[in-house]
Order: C-alpha cells, then sequence, then structure tokens
C-alpha cells in the first residue's frame, strides 16, 4: 500500500518560533521542554505563534483478539464491547480526562467480537472489519485483503478527522489481549528478544505472563519473514484496530496534522506507520512513558523523548490526554508572552558572561 511522500513540518516557521523564545521575557532555555512543543507546534501548523489549539480529538480504535482466548490478560474478552458502551456513555477514563483537557472523544470499532448493549450505532462500526482478529500465535491476524482493508480504514477515518477541522490528534485503543500483537509487532521491528518486550498489561500474574511469553515467542517466529513488509506483518502479528491505527497515524503526517502518541499499543502501530510512510514521526509527540517494557523500545527506535513519566499503562489515549494541556500552555507561551520589547524589561547583558542565573527557575 502505497502513502504519498510525508512533507516534513515548516522549518522556517519552528526558526521563527526559537527567534521569539530568545525575545521573551526569560532567560534563554528556562522553560526546558516547553520551549521545544511549543516549537513543533508552530512547525507542525506552519505559522508562529502557533494558534491555539481548537479541536482536539481523540479517536478509540476497539478490537478483540484471538490471543485474548488464551489467558493472557487478567480481563475476560467480553470486556472489549462492554468498555466500548462505557466509552459511548461517558463513563471511561478516557472520557474524563478528554472533558478536563478539552478534547472530543469518537470510537470506532473495528473488530469488536460480538454485539455490545446497547448495539452500537452506525457512526461506530462503519469501518469494521471483522469480529476479532486471529489467534496470532497460530495463525495470521488478518487475511491479506483484511489487513489492506484496516489500514485504508485507518486511511479514511484520519481524513474525516481532518476535514472535520481537528487540529490536533490522539489514537487510543481499547481490546483485551491488544498488548501482546503490540509487543510482538515491536520486538519484530526493534529486534528485540520476547522477554524483553513482555509486560503486565492489565496486571496479569506471574503465571499468566509466562503464557503470554510463551504467546509472543511463537508469534515473534511467524512475524519475522514479514519484516520488510509492513502490512504483511500485520496481517500476520497484528490486528485489526492495530493495523487501521497504523494507517491513521500515517495519514495524519500525509495531512500535515499533529499526533500525540499515547502507549504501548499505539506506539507498536506507530512503528509499522512509520514503515508505511517514511517521516511520519516528525508530526508525532510521544506524551508520556508507559510502563510496558516495550514502549521504551518504541520510544528509542522513534526516536522520541516523552513529556510525561507518571507510570501509566491504561491506553485509550489516556497518557496522551494529560499530556494535551502542557503542549496548549507551550503554544500560548509563545502567543501570549510579553517580549522584553513590549514590556519594557532589559534583556541579558551581553557584556557578561552567562550567570547561573541565567539557569534559575525566575526571571531576575
Amino acid at each position: 500500500m502505497d502513502f504519498p511522500v510525508v512533507e516534513p513540518p515548516d522549518e522556517q516557521a519552528g526558526r521563527r518560533a526559537e527567534v521569539r523564545h530568545a525575545s521573551l521575557t526569560k532567560p534563554a532555555g528556562s522553560l526546558g521542554r516547553l520551549e521545544e512543543v511549543g516549537v513543533w507546534l508552530a512547525a507542525c501548523q506552519g505559522t508562529c505563534p502557533p494558534r491555539p489549539l481548537g479541536r482536539p480529538r481523540v479517536v478509540v480504535f476497539a478490537g478483540d483478539h484471538g490471543i485474548a482466548r488464551q489467558g493472557v490478560s487478567a480481563y475476560p474478552p467480553e470486556v472489549t464491547g462492554q468498555m466500548v458502551a462505557n466509552f459511548l456513555a461517558g463513563g471511561a477514563a478516557v472520557n474524563v480526562l478528554a472533558n478536563a483537557a478539552g478534547a472530543t472523544v469518537r470510537v470506532v470499532d473495528l473488530a469488536v467480537d460480538g454485539p455490545t448493549f446497547p448495539e452500537l450505532p452506525a457512526r461506530v462500526t462503519k469501518h469494521k472489519i471483522r469480529r476479532s482478529s486471529g489467534p496470532i500465535d497460530t495463525e495470521d491476524a488478518l487475511t491479506a485483503e483484511q489487513a489492506e482493508a484496516a489500514v485504508a480504514a485507518g486511511r479514511a477515518i484520519a481524513d474525516e478527522e481532518v476535514d472535520y477541522g481537528s487540529d490536533l490528534l490522539v489514537a487510543g485503543d481499547m481490546g483485551i489481549g491488544n498488548t501482546t500483537p503490540a509487543s510482538v509487532l515491536v520486538a519484530a521491528l526493534t529486534g528485540a528478544e520476547p522477554v524483553a518486550v513482555v509486560g503486565r498489561g492489565t496486571g496479569i500474574d506471574d503465571r499468566v505472563w509466562m503464557r503470554k511469553a510463551t504467546a509472543i515467542r511463537d508469534a515473534l517466529r511467524r512475524a519475522r519473514p514479514y519484516l520488510r513488509e509492513p502490512v504483511a506483518l500485520l496481517r500476520t502479528a497484528g490486528g485489526a484496530d492495530i493495523a487501521a491505527m497504523a494507517g491513521f497515524l500515517a495519514q495524519a503526517a500525509v495531512r500535515r496534522t499533529p499526533v500525540l502518541l499515547d502507549g504501548l499499543v499505539v506506539g507498536a502501530a506507530a512503528l509499522v506507520a512509520e514503515e508505511l510512510a517514511p517521516g511520519a514521526k516528525a508530526w508525532w509527540l510521544a506524551s508520556h512513558r508507559s510502563v510496558e517494557p516495550a514502549h521504551t523500545l518504541v520510544l528509542e527506535r522513534l526516536g522520541l523523548e516523552p513529556l510525561l513519566d507518571l507510570r501509566m499503562r491504561l491506553g485509550e489515549g489516556s497518557g496522551a490526554l494529560v499530556a494535551l494541556p502542557v503542549v496548549r500552555m507551550a503554544g500560548r507561551i509563545l502567543s501570549e508572552m510579553a517580549t522584553f520589547t513590549s514590556a519594557g524589561v532589559s534583556g541579558a547583558d551581553a557584556r557578561n558572561e552567562p550567570s547561573p542565573a541565567g539557569n534559575s527557575d525566575a526571571a531576575g
């Protein structure tokens, strides 16, 4: 599947943001990564100062995984459909965090296994690929046609959101057992051994951890022949939800729309998305570091430094939403903070060597 060439964020807008930061009433660099994030946002928007974020949007990709039937999670597979209903009712963590951060939530069913109660509306199911994905330790997650359709669905969802006016996107995940295929994809694309990527997921005990490690080992053997074929890799070891996320993240970059990445499952999709559309990662910001060991491998492979480390492992887009206010603040610093000239404040004295005060928390 061919994606258009990903154009990088606007370097000139980023440079203007750097120059503006140097003129603001603070020692240079004193706001640390807030300054870097503001420059990234300005470059993504192609303007300095950046515009306030008006329509951040979370899209939760839901799907079941056949591997969950083998007891690799602390929760039974039917929880996926039940949680989709909870999202739609506004009762999940992603709903609460989105309300607090000024974002909206959309849920899409790519591969939920069976009906939910109440039945899902058409707007949730219109991109559905199948019911559940195959057990990846013994068979492919998807057929070749389904893998292509899932990636195309993710691209279509990104287009829908950008055309709707979303100016920052977040991919969230919901699927019992989904950290197992995610860990397989990470191991495959980073060269890690199975034991290095197996985490505790939903809070599994040692016995379940061993089952999960075995499943990842067996699935990784099946996945390794397809390391240079991203869609085939998704077919073999991913799932409809993860494949759609990969298409979504790649297409967001094609459409020049910034993305806040969440944790492990989204990170695994991001690794594949970068293979589908090289250069897409320039449009992504890592919101946080998950406690899942495979997520650190994702961040290292993509060369992204997370904004937060709150020991989170929920998924749903929750970590990205916690980081969203930081991104908003970074943009507002550039647009609302006074310059030395406008405020009538003296700048640093170029005749003097830099002093420790320049690195302090205070401006003077």
